[in-house]
């Protein structure tokens, strides 16, 4: 089907986060179920990702650190690991999420960190919000060509 495309994407450390703070019902949230519960194909990731979901939710102040380790550890049950062939420097989102869905071999990469939600595309890497896919989900699929109304 046409939402197949689901596992083309990568997540934000930004998503995982707002996901596990702003809790159900938000566009993180939905888009991190949707992701990572999909059965049919597991969801890539890569260690700079991880780190930094570890480091923001370690930093937030509604998030209580004892949960830290068995939420990072069911983060991981959820998605392959990915190699990364670069150094990426800790503050570098957009080289970091780059890099990041290369060697994850995705398009897409859904973040809401404000240099990059929403940035179009770079180099072919399409960078969209939480909120903007969501709604590309809701979406149905343009008709088929040829497929005109009959009066």
């Amino acid at each position: 089907g046409w939402r197949s495309n689901d596992v083309n994407i990568l997540l934000g450390p930004d998503v995982y986060v707002n996901a596990s703070v702003a809790g159900a019902g938000t566009a993180p949230e939905q888009v991190a179920n949707r992701v990572l519960g999909n059965q049919k194909s597991r969801s890539k990731t890569t260690e700079w990702i991880l780190a930094r979901t570890r480091g923001m939710l370690e930093a937030h102040p509604n998030f209580v650190n004892d949960n830290l380790e068995p939420h990072m550890a069911r983060i991981r049950e959820l998605v392959d690991v990915v190699e990364l062939d670069v150094e990426l420097e800790v503050d570098d989102w957009k080289g970091a999420l780059f890099e990041s869905a290369k060697a994850a071999d995705v398009t897409r990469v859904v973040t809401d960190h404000p240099d990059l939600a929403d940035k179009d595309e770079i180099d072919g890497i399409e960078f969209l919000s939480t909120d903007a896919w969501l709604i590309e989900q809701q979406t149905p699929p343009p008709p088929p060509p040829g497929a005109a109304k009959k009066a």
